[in-house]
């Protein structure tokens, strides 16, 4: 690979133009939190978004707030785009980050639990429990906790343990000594491989107790002898970003190994402690962990509200969950027809979670039984436990097809998934190339060389999203499906590029980062801006996570002033400011959160009416652009294209689930006008794919009998 490309050329700062990464993710936090809030989604939905809050807080620290800290800590006094050092930015994050903890815990406690309690499903403590209910929970300690716990004494001789992040903990002053010295302080770390709520079978409802609960009644077992002054639960966040050194020829996949192992030793990033502990106590916390008051969380128990998901799919509240949309069958494999034999007359288009992903399941497996196939290839960043696509991998290596796969290492948080399937492939006789040097390979793409009668043939299937079967329930992504032998000419190129030593292919109708996305992006919206200057229909629709890159805003803010309209669909971060005067009048961008994470990017250009659309792996940020592995693609067969633009229909048309960026950075939640229809866009889109998929058996379902004339 050549080098990356030079940064954004040096120009004036104009911060006005611009929002904050950091503020604009947090206000993506907030979106998912009004979801919680809100009382028209059932219950045990909005406990779902009060815990993806939590989970996505727990990240932004061990992630964007520990890359702040290390630059304050470096001396960086550089501003961003908006005109904020890391200095500032930690500090407008603290304050909003604690502004939103308070109203996520007024949502969970105040609201849902208590809601919930009326429906019968309850979280007991033990000081408000029944002798029975006492009773087992004593006997969970004595049977399952106790054998796994380690009291841990700290004094002089023994210091502050290295508690693992995210860890939940419970701090104890136990009391003074004979000789009256002060009080002493010890740690007991809850187990983390032991289910945090425990459901007490001896209460035929829904009642549970959180583990911890039943270990703090039991400390004087655990301290025989001692006086508990007090206790209170922490829990430690610490920088979870892995820095890889290249230099001194160490092995790849150990140095990610010893990566993740360090995350427990890294710095902590916030204390998360139970409001009203003692003071003491929480002196020594912050002295011992050398965390900034700033950092310091005090919350209502629980401090964990991860676990609360397990409450979420209990099988007796039906109806406090949103009513199921099961993964329809695509309608042109409906027949059961072979895959490959319906790919070489026409192009697929798969919109996840509205159409089922069993079609990519089922060419991995045809293609690892096929005998035609001579070989695969693919790229994998994030999959799932058990993954069939692996599943279907390693069966075809073991058949003797000759099958590169390439494991993303440094898919975060995902690394230790991917070191056992990485290991599992090299077993089975795949090769495994473990990522490619000084870039993150984030390309979706399945390469299938197959024998036919016309000669070798390619089978392509080009994603927005991972090859992922749990996650395709659950995210909007599109997947393109192709023996178009350019098409596969150019995956062909991809794969050689990254497999072997040769530079940037050139391809003909995809386009790759690092080398030209960047390129090809800007050329198009730069077209678009000459549409519009010469009287021509223009106008761009877009639809993906993330906006950051201030190259592309710039060129967005260039097209608006020429009379470009400009419709984004933005689900977290955006950088850009809409609605400046001379600047960006003409765009909008809205942001949706339902009950799906959209994850699709998608990138429509009206070209004065010789329409383009392109589907793609990359936001536009700096990371995707200049450090990643990523591909953007055409969707070119009519029928394909019209399901693509009618998603970013449905996008713009809702006015249920759908929020307005203000120029602010705030949003606002758009509504029906008076006598217009209400549209939610997930929903709409689910009815419309079961109306085609009716439509398509209706058809099939026809058959036609010749009358024959009978002998009389």
């Amino acid at each position: 690979m050549s080098p990356p490309p030079p940064p954004t050329r040096a120009r004036k700062r104009t911060p006005e133009l611009f929002l904050n990464r950091e503020l604009s993710l947090l206000e993506f936090q907030g979106r998912v939190l009004e979801e919680a809030q809100d009382a028209s989604n059932p219950l045990l939905e909005r406990l779902k978004y009060a815990t993806i809050v939590a989970s996505n807080l727990d990240e932004f620290f061990m992630v964007r707030v520990a890359g702040l800290q290390h630059r304050v800590r470096e001396g960086d006094t550089a501003a961003d785009t908006a005109g904020m050092t890391p200095g500032q930015q930690l500090a407008a994050i603290s304050e909003r980050v604690h502004a939103m903890v308070d109203a996520l815990y007024q949502t969970v406690l105040g609201q849902i639990l208590p809601a919930l309690a009326e429906r019968g499903l309850t979280l007991v403590l033990p000081r408000d429990a029944k002798p029975d209910q006492i009773a087992e929970m004593s006997r969970i300690f004595t049977e399952q906790l106790l054998p796994a716990l380690t009291p841990l004494a700290i004094d002089a001789s023994r210091p502050f343990p290295r508690l693992a992040g995210l860890s939940l903990n419970l701090a104890l002053l136990l009391g003074p000594a004979e000789d009256g010295g002060a009080p002493r302080l010890a740690v007991v770390q809850v187990p983390a491989r032991a289910p945090r709520l425990l459901r007490l079978a001896s209460d035929q409802g829904n009642v549970y107790v959180r583990i911890e609960e039943i270990i703090r009644t039991e400390l004087a077992t655990l301290f025989p002898g001692q006086k508990v002054i007090g206790s209170a639960a922490f829990r430690i966040t610490r920088d979870s970003e892995i820095d890889l050194d290249d230099e001194g020829g160490r092995d790849y996949l150990s140095t990610v190994e010893d990566e993740v192992r360090n995350r427990r030793r890294s710095r902590p990033v916030r204390l998360e402690v139970e409001a009203g502990l003692p003071q003491a106590l929480l002196d020594i916390l912050v002295q011992s962990l050398e965390v900034a008051p700033a950092d310091v969380y005090a919350l209502p128990s629980p401090l964990d509200l991860r676990p609360l998901i397990g409450l979420v799919d209990l099988p007796s509240l039906e109806d406090l969950r949103d009513g199921p949309l099961r993964p329809l069958p695509l309608p042109e494999l409906i027949s059961g027809e072979n895959i490959f034999d319906v790919l070489d007359d026409r192009d697929l288009l798969l919109h996840l979670p509205y159409d089922s992903f069993d079609p990519v399941i089922s060419l991995a497996a045809q293609a690892a039984d096929d005998p035609d196939v001579l070989a695969i290839k693919q790229t994998l960043y994030r999959t799932s436990g058990e993954s069939p696509v692996v599943r279907s991998l390693a069966r075809a290596a073991e058949q003797g097809k000759q099958v590169t796969v390439l494991v993303e290492l440094l898919a975060r948080f995902d690394e230790e998934s991917n070191i056992r399937w990485a290991h599992r492939l090299e077993e089975s006789g795949a090769h495994v190339l473990y990522g490619v040097r000084d870039y993150k390979t984030h390309a979706k793409v399945l390469l299938i060389v197959r024998r036919t009668s016309r000669g070798i043939r390619r089978y392509v299937h080009l994603a927005t999203g991972n090859y992922n079967d749990r996650t395709a329930r659950l995210y909007t992504d599109f997947g393109l499906m192709t023996s178009n032998p350019v098409v596969g000419e150019d995956v062909s190129a991809f794969f050689n590029a990254l497999t072997g030593y040769s530079d940037p292919p050139r391809m003909k109708k995809l386009v790759m980062a690092p080398t030209r996305l960047r390129e090809r992006l800007l050329d198009l919206v730069r077209r678009e801006q000459r549409r519009a200057e010469t009287g021509q229909p223009a106008e761009i629709r877009a639809k993906m996570n993330s906006l950051v890159d201030e190259d592309l805003i710039r060129a967005l803010y260039d097209a608006s002033s020429a009379g470009v309209r400009i419709r984004l669909n933005v689900r977290g971060i955006c950088c850009l400011r809409p609605g400046l005067r001379g600047v960006s009048e003409k765009i909008e961008v809205v942001s949706i959160v339902d009950r799906f994470l959209e994850h699709s990017r998608i990138f429509h250009f009206r070209n004065g009416g010789d329409e383009e659309v392109y589907l793609s792996s990359a936001d536009l940020m700096p990371r995707n652009l200049d450090r990643r592995i990523e591909l953007l693609f055409p969707v070119e067969a009519p029928d394909c294209a019209r399901k693509v633009l009618a998603c970013l229909d449905a996008m713009f048309a809702d006015n249920v689930k759908a929020r307005v960026l203000q120029q602010d950075g705030s949003y606002k939640r758009k509504r029906p006008a008076r006598g217009e229809d209400a549209v939610r866009a997930q929903i709409f889109l689910y009815r419309e794919a079961e109306r085609e998929l009716g439509r398509s058996r209706a058809v099939k379902d026809v058959s036609f009998e010749p009358i024959e004339r009978r002998e009389v």
